[in-house]
C-alpha cells in the first residue's frame, strides 16, 4: 500500500544527536591516550578546523579521506604537536562510536512526528560511527531509511547524494518533502540542489548567508511540528507550490 504521508529528511549531527558533546568527549579520550594535553582551547580550535575541512569537502575541494586526516594534521602543525594525523584519526573514530547525546527535544520530536510523517536520516558522517551512535541511541526504528554518504558513495549537498536516496524510497514526492538540518552549506544547499523544501535548525543563532537562504528557520526542535502541520496541508492544496 502506498504511503502518502509527507517525508521529513533529518540530518543526524547537531540536529538529532548532539555531535559537539560527542566530539569533545571522543577527542579528550583520544588525546589522553596519545599523551596530548587536550584543554578547552585545543578542543575548540579542532572544531573550527574540522568544520572548515568538511566545508571544503562539500565544495568538492577535498575527499572524505583527506578531511579525516588533514584536520588533525593542521591542528598538530599549528600547535607544534609531534603526533600522527593518521593515528589520531583512527583513535578518534573508535572513541566516537562510544555512546551518544541527544539534542534538546530530539527524542520527543521523533515520537511526535513518526505517526504522521515518513522519517529519513541523511548524514555525511562515517558509516561505522553513525551506525554505532544510532544503535546506542536506540532510535533507528523511527526511520524508514537511513542514508549515510560513505555508504552511498556521494556527499551532501550534491544532487547525486539525494538522487541515490530518492531512487530507493517508494513513491517519493519531492513536493511533499522537507529537509531539516543545522548546516547551511550541507543541508540547506543540499535541499535546494535536490528540489526539496528546507528548514534550517539554527540553534546556535548564527547569522544567515545571502547565497544560501532556507525556506524556513527554527531555533528549537519544538517549533518543527507546528511548522509541518501548517506547511503540508498548504502543499496539498497548491500542488507543491511554495508558500
Amino acid at each position: 500500500m502506498r504511503d502518502a504521508r509527507p517525508a521529513v529528511l533529518l540530518d543526524i549531527d547537531d540536529t538529532i544527536l548532539d555531535f559537539r558533546s560527542a566530539e569533545a568527549a571522543a577527542l579528550r579520550r583520544s588525546f589522553d591516550a596519545m599523551e596530548i594535553c587536550a584543554d578547552d582551547a585545543l578542543i575548540a580550535r579542532y572544531s573550527e578546523i574540522n568544520r572548515s575541512q568538511w566545508e571544503l569537502l562539500e565544495e568538492g575541494v577535498l575527499t572524505r579521506d583527506q578531511v579525516l586526516v588533514r584536520r588533525f594534521e593542521l591542528l598538530f602543525e599549528e600547535y607544534g604537536i609531534p603526533r600522527s594525523g593518521a593515528e589520531a584519526t583512527e583513535r578518534y573514530e573508535n572513541e566516537l562510536c562510544r555512546g551518544h547525546w541527544f539534542m534538546p527535544g530530539a527524542e520527543e520530536l521523533l515520537r511526535t512526528l513518526s505517526p504522521d510523517y515518513r522519517l529519513f536520516l541523511v548524514s555525511n558522517g562515517s558509516a561505522k560511527v553513525q551506525a554505532a551512535r544510532l544503535a546506542s541511541a536506540g532510535i533507528a526504528g523511527f526511520f524508514e531509511r537511513i542514508f549515510i554518504s560513505e555508504a552511498l558513495g556521494a556527499e551532501k549537498p550534491t544532487r547525486e547524494f539525494f538522487d541515490r536516496c530518492f531512487a530507493v524510497i517508494p513513491a517519493f514526492d519531492p513536493a511533499r518533502a522537507i529537509l531539516v538540518g543545522d548546516s547551511l552549506s550541507s543541508d540547506i544547499r543540499g535541499a535546494k540542489n535536490a528540489g526539496l523544501f528546507s528548514c534550517w535548525y539554527n540553534y546556535r543563532r548564527r547569522p544567515g548567508r545571502p547565497d544560501i537562504v532556507p525556506d524556513w528557520e527554527i531555533r528549537e526542535l519544538s517549533e518543527l511540528p507546528p511548522l509541518l502541520a501548517r506547511l503540508f496541508p498548504t502543499i496539498r492544496e497548491t500542488e507543491g507550490e511554495k508558500l
